[in-house]
């Protein structure tokens, strides 16, 4: 806030930049001063109370009860045993077949054969559609990035003749020209086509053997064989017989539940607290003008009064302390001053010098 303060406001003035008839400050007295100062934003402490916490409902589980008992359970169910009585066998003796008549081929001469080469098909003849692609060129072109706008300049004011230019700029609106910026793109310069490829059949040679003169054959005819084998035979099958088994029993001790688990639901009221908050009251900023020293009233018994009080009320004026010259130590001391005390920042008002207790305000 002081580096702000000390760069946009000025004490007093030399000359007053030209404002329009519309700016002017209303009910101006002549042979006194105004200039816009840079007015606090007005706050005032308001206190009120607010929901911390929502109403809710709290829910409490209450356990199941358990309790034990004890009983006699089935341990295996009565039931029926079935006994095999095993069957009866014997040992026997008989010729079997082991292998049925049979015919066989005989070989008189072999087949005769020769070496025959010739050109065989292995892939016929087709066509393929083939894709041309596009063809593309390169353009450039300039297209608008921003549009032409305007922007405020500070400009120092041709009147000033302050020892420091800052304290008396002036703002001008000026123009801002559109910006361009140069693309190149892709442009399609031909579409893609197709295109129909015949593709030849392929052939390869080959050799093989051919039969000329089949084989001369004759059948003979293979005789059955047989063989005598021992054998066990059944002479009378297995049979059964059920038994009853009576059922058996045991007793058992267990827990089981006596009341089974439930829950409480309880209302949680809302909860409140009181909280403190600044409030705006008025904006404040360089909306209102307010009366200034003139620079003909700018003495230096007043600068020497301004520094006194200043000194007095704790704010440093500069290492040479009352020198009478409104320096930049004491212009930073009178605008902590003035932003401490609530006071408009900016020039030397009528309002800081009451506030000072200066003398003929």
């Amino acid at each position: 806030m002081k580096k702000l303060s000390l760069t946009l406001f000025f004490f007093f003035s030399f000359a007053l930049v030209s404002l329009a008839q519309s700016d002017l400050p209303t009910n101006a007295v002549p042979g006194k001063c105004y200039a816009k100062c840079y007015i606090p934003d007005q706050w005032k402490t308001e206190t009120e109370t607010i929901v911390s916490k929502e109403a809710s409902k709290k829910i409490v589980a209450v356990p199941a009860k358990y309790k034990t008992i004890t009983e006699s359970l089935v341990k295996q169910e009565a039931g029926k045993e079935v006994r095999v009585i095993p069957a009866k066998y014997e040992t026997r003796t008989e010729r079997v077949l082991v292998k049925e008549e049979s015919k066989k081929i005989l070989v008189v001469s072999p087949a005769k054969y020769e070496t025959r080469t010739e050109t065989v098909e292995i892939k016929a003849a087709s066509s393929r559609i083939e894709t041309v692609p596009a063809r593309y060129e390169t353009k450039t072109e300039q297209i608008k990035v921003e549009d032409a706008t305007t922007k405020w300049v500070k400009q120092k004011d041709a009147m000033c003749s302050a020892a420091n230019s800052e304290d008396c700029m002036v703002w001008c609106l000026v123009e801002v020209p559109a910006q361009y910026k140069t693309v190149s793109k892709q442009v399609l310069a031909a579409a893609a086509t197709t295109k129909e490829v015949t593709i030849p059949a392929q052939y390869k040679t080959i050799t093989k053997r051919v039969m000329v003169a089949p084989p001369v054959t004759k059948e003979e005819v293979i005789p059955a064989e047989y063989k005598t084998i021992t054998k066990v035979v059944m002479v009378s099958g297995p049979t059964t017989e059920e038994i009853n088994i009576p059922a058996q029993f045991q007793t058992v001790t267990k827990t089981v539940v006596d009341a089974p688990a439930t829950t409480n639901v309880t209302d949680v009221p809302l909860e409140y607290k009181t909280v403190t908050k600044r409030v705006l009251v008025k904006a404040g900023g360089f909306s209102e003008y307010r009366e200034v020293v003139c620079s003909k009233n700018m003495t230096n018994q007043l600068v020497r009064q301004v520094q006194v009080a200043l000194q007095k009320k704790g704010y440093t004026v500069g290492p040479a302390g009352v020198d009478n010259v409104l320096g930049k130590d004491t212009r930073a001391a009178l605008i902590k001053y003035q932003n401490d005390n609530n006071l408009p920042v900016g020039n030397l008002n009528v309002e800081t010098l009451k506030h000072l207790g200066i003398a003929g305000y």
